[in-house]
């Protein structure tokens, strides 16, 4: 390491004299370094500890703070008065002494000659260094390092390669990128003295570093030393301003924070080298708009950029400040916030947000309403006043109804438009039962309010409601009306009587009924008495009978003026009579004319009575002379019965009379017949007949029974 650090003070010789400063100066004419680059020390017998050799001059241009000494013979020092002394006794020095000054806004060198020294203490390159001796050959290639930016003149050189046994027949060569690999030709190497050069400005933030491989060669091209790596450090200006990772910031404080309450951060970026303070930031406000009640109502942390408040909280009042959006201007200066830096501006927004500190207050104590008997909907509009933010929870009303509505005629929504509470009947009023309703209402915040704030009396408002009496129609009572009755009475007869009153006791009307709706037409009602009489049969099996019930609805009209009206409704529950007689189903079957199985099908009965008008039934073989040969009907329940062949028939299409009967009293039959067809099978498929149908009387009996019979005569023996 201490090979290391010397060969770098030799480098930094080489890039101060070269490539330093001297265009780049500060403010004035201040060229930051040393300001004499080269010393004398006579060498008149040992060094004594602390005796003051020479004095350097340097000057940072910023009152030399921090700023460190390092001499390449760790038996010297520079002292706080930039004296040159020896840390201890020193018999003998070097010739050559290298001082490395470091501060934030300096880099440089100075070298001191010691002279005077007895003949037997010259030395090579080697012994200057404090390089050890090597039994083989090497480079010594220390780090080099390039300001960027640098201007023309070009190339300049930035170091030198040193070969430890070079005796003026070795070749320096350079590889790598940035010599002859992209980015090609930044970099060469003086073939003889091993000089290396830059050809170009860098810029850091692109690159900032590049790793080479030095070597040397004989005249035939061999390689004689190396490859060595060389590394070439780009060194950061000052060329980068601070940006802010967004133009304009926005950010929310509650009315009435403590001082001190954060508000929102902002961070700015600066892409010049972290390790400087070419990219350490400061914040600074440097406009507040509008600057009142102060201007100076948030502060930023110059190092963290957080922006917090400093106005006290009674000031920090949403209702009473001019604004409730403050603009800020920031400003991130680089340097440290040095007069040099750079700098960058970005926008803060503050928005000053609602706090719960006011409550709602109505706008009148009472509020009056008129409303028509008998209707709903809206009748007024409470207003009320919050001073706390719009559109918010702490000025969106609730309202509620505390007092005066023991029957949930009424209530309140919020108009969300207006914040307005609207007061509905949502009952329909009846002005003979209570002509005026005296309400109480109530009215607070969605959100809740602070601690210290309440609710007063001016958050509750009377509402005077007057009910407006009006001429109302006539009302059923009962309604619905329930008649119960056998269908098929008698037309003209008496079915119910209806009763409709009106409700406008201190009014003497009249009320004259009529049919409003009957979908038979059955009935009929006297005008003035409200007599239900039939006008034609009742049928309970009509399509107009829901669930053996009829229904008819009349209307009942006062003579007010004008006049009203009232309809009721007339459910009629219709019971059964025995008037509609069963029939078969189904009505066709097939079968097999060579099948085993002689069963023909199962018929069933319907009935559309009900019970006990329907089933059970009795399926019978109609009265035919002969049936009974060929047919037979047996029971399979109360409501089926099985049909079946007592011996094969020809393919064809057979007509079979069945009685049915049902169990009314008195009971009703019905003589109905089942097309039988006899098919010809094959291979699962029936293939029946489309002719004309046999009636299974008795001459086609008579003709199937004789063909049985000599088609068995044909085959006895």
């Amino acid at each position: 390491m201490e090979i290391g650090v010397r060969i770098l003070v030799a480098v930094l010789v080489h890039q101060v004299v070269h490539v330093g400063g001297q265009e780049d100066g500060g403010q004035d004419g201040c060229v930051p370094g040393f300001q004499v680059k080269r010393y004398e020390v006579e060498y008149s017998g040992p060094f004594q500890k602390g005796q003051p050799l020479t004095q350097v001059e340097f000057n940072d241009c910023a009152g030399n703070e921090d700023v460190t000494f390092e001499v390449s013979d760790p038996d010297f020092d520079v002292d706080r008065d930039l004296n040159l002394v020896p840390r201890r006794d020193v018999l003998y020095s070097g010739p050559v002494m290298f001082i490395h000054g470091l501060g934030a806004h300096a880099d440089d060198i100075a070298q001191v000659d010691v002279t005077g020294l007895p003949a037997q203490a010259s030395h090579r390159l080697r012994d200057i260094l404090g390089l050890p001796y090597r039994s083989k050959r090497s480079l010594l290639v220390p780090p080099m390092i390039v300001t960027e930016n640098q201007r023309a003149p070009f190339p300049r050189i930035i170091g030198t390669v040193i070969s430890t046994e070079n005796q003026g027949n070795h070749i320096f060569g350079l590889t790598g990128h940035g010599a002859d690999k992209d980015p090609k030709g930044l970099f060469t190497i003086d073939m003889d003295t091993g000089d290396v050069s830059v050809s170009r400005s860098l810029d850091r933030e692109a690159i900032d570093s590049y790793q080479l491989q030095v070597f040397t060669t004989d005249l035939s091209g061999n390689l004689v030393e190396g490859p060595a790596k060389l590394l070439v450090i780009v060194i950061d200006q000052n060329d980068n301003r601070p940006i802010f990772k967004e133009t304009r910031y926005t950010g929310e404080v509650l009315e009435g924070s403590p001082t001190g309450t954060t508000v929102m951060t902002m961070t700015a970026f600066d892409a010049d080298d972290p390790s400087t303070d070419n990219a350490v930031l400061r914040y600074n406000i440097v406009r507040q708009s509008p600057d009142k009640p102060s201007p100076n109502m948030f502060y930023i942390d110059p190092e963290r950029g957080h922006i917090v408040t400093v106005i006290s909280p009674t000031l920090l009042d949403r209702e009473t400040l001019p604004t409730t959006t403050y603009e800020l201007e920031i400003i991130a200066k680089d340097m440290a916030g040095s007069e040099v830096g750079l700098t960058g501006t970005a926008t803060a927004t503050v928005t000053i947000t609602d706090k719960n500190d006011h409550a709602p207050e109505f706008t009148h104590p009472l509020f009056e309403a008129n409303v028509d008997e008998g209707s709903t909907g809206v009748v007024v509009n409470l207003t009320v006043d919050d001073r706390d933010d719009p559109a918010t929870g702490a000025w969106r009303a609730l309202y509620s109804i505390i007092n005066g509505d023991p029957t949930h005629s009424f209530e309140i929504h919020t108009n969300p438009d207006n914040n307005e509470g609207m007061l509905s009947v949502v009952k329909p009023l009846d002005y003979e039962a209570t002509p005026v309703h005296m309400l109480l209402i109530k009215v607070e915040n969605e959100d809740p309010l602070v601690p210290d704030v309440g609710y007063g009396p001016s958050s509750t408002a009377t509402v005077d409601v007057r009910v407006l009496d009006i001429n109302e129609g006539p009302i059923f009572f009962p309604d619905p009306l329930t008649v119960t009755w056998m269908e098929n009475i008698p037309v003209g007869s008496f079915v119910a009587s209806l009763n409709a009153t009106d409700p406008d006791i201190q009014q003497k009307h009249s009320i004259r009924y009529a049919v409003l709706r009957d979908p038979a037409s059955w009935l009929s009602v006297n005008p003035v008495r409200g007599i239900v009489n039939t006008s034609a049969s009742l049928d309970r099996e009509s399509p107009y009978v829901r669930d053996n019930k009829y229904i008819a609805v009349f209307i009942a009209t006062d003579n007010g003026s004008p006049p009203a009206t009232g309809t009721g409704t007339l459910v009629i529950n219709l019971e059964d009579y025995n008037d509609n007689a069963p029939y078969v189903f189904p009505s066709v079957a097939q079968v097999c004319e060579d099948a085993h199985d002689m069963n023909v099908a199962v018929v069933g009965g319907r009935d559309r009575d009900i019970h006990p008008n329907a089933g059970p039934f009795q399926i019978e073989l109609g009265k035919h002379p002969g049936l009974d040969k060929t047919w037979k009907v047996t029971k399979v329940n109360s409501t089926h019965s099985q049909i079946m062949l007592l011996h094969s028939l020809k393919k064809a299409n057979y007509q079979l009379p069945l009685l049915i009967t049902d169990s009314g009293v008195p009971p009703l039959s019905n003589n109905t017949e089942v097309k039988v067809q006899v098919c010809v099978c094959k291979k699962n498929k029936m293939h029946c007949s489309s002719a004309h149908v046999h009636r299974a009387g008795l001459l086609t009996l008579l003709a199937t029974l004789l063909l049985a019979r000599l088609s068995i005569n044909h085959t006895l023996p």
